[in-house]
């Protein structure tokens, strides 16, 4: 009796832990061509002031609609209110059978340098946000996210962020950035931010919402880094047809 209580002292954290709902913060810069050194794209989906179009965030492939019409694992919970005028909209969703939220947001295209300062400061652990479920149960994102993610135009390559970094150590996010050459840029920052990328990238790519996906599908399963960067190559070779070689070596994780 006293083995079996010792026992159970021992797997209760373990199990709280387990049993804690998990947050997921996806931060979109929307497709901008007027404003982001890209090469254009039709002007339909190349508008960073139109969310329902644009290329990252309402087309096909998109953030939102991904996300809301193109896979049954993630439902939406709710439309939610900006507190800034350059979120243009604002996403709650739920995994269908994991206890995980995430939240996306769209920024508007023009905005690209507020943007990456709000994903590098929450990756420090800063910018903590709180959103609460019909129910009211708090959830935690920014900078308490689990996973956070950059989707967008690499925008390292065109603006200079102004970040502080703080030096404790405390828990940090793991981040998904989804953008052309984003280890090589985002790199230096994420090492200052004390985390760890569960997925980014060495060169040039479409940053769309099945890579996401499938990151975090490795992620809620716990999977290795390893297994997460071939789940998102995988998915990347199903819909570009580039060949699994090449998708392979398209990923990278710092895991």
């Amino acid at each position: 009796m006293k083995y079996s209580l010792s026992f159970l002292l021992l797997w209760l954290p373990v199990m709280w832990l387990a049993a804690q709902t998990r947050t997921v913060h996806v931060m979109v810069a929307l497709c901008d061509n007027e404003t982001q050194g890209i090469v254009p794209v039709p002007a339909s989906i190349g508008k960073g002031d139109d969310p329902d179009r644009n290329l990252y965030w309402g087309a096909g492939y998109g953030v939102k609609t991904f996300l809301d019409k193109r896979t049954a694992d993630w439902v939406l919970v709710k439309k939610l209110e900006s507190d800034y005028s350059y979120i243009l909209d604002r996403r709650l969703f739920k995994h269908r059978t994991q206890d995980v939220y995430l939240l996306a947001e769209a920024y508007h295209g023009a905005h690209m340098k507020d943007c990456l300062e709000d994903f590098l400061h929450a990756a420090d652990g800063q910018g903590a946000r709180v959103e609460c479920t019909s129910d009211g149960e708090k959830l935690y994102f920014g900078g308490k996210a689990n996973v956070l993610s950059f989707i967008g135009h690499n925008g390292l390559m065109d603006v200079q962020p102004d970040v502080s970094f703080r030096e404790a150590k405390t828990l940090r996010p793991k981040v998904i950035i989804l953008g052309c050459y984003s280890k090589m840029y985002f790199e230096p920052y994420i090492q200052q931010a004390h985390t760890k990328a569960l997925l980014w990238t060495t060169h040039l790519m479409a940053p769309e919402a099945y890579t996401l996906k499938a990151a975090l599908d490795g992620w809620m399963r716990e999977e290795s880094g390893q297994q997460i960067r071939e789940r998102a190559a995988q998915a990347y070779h199903q819909y570009q047809k580039c060949g699994i070689r090449g998708a392979r070596n398209l990923f990278a994780t710092g895991m």
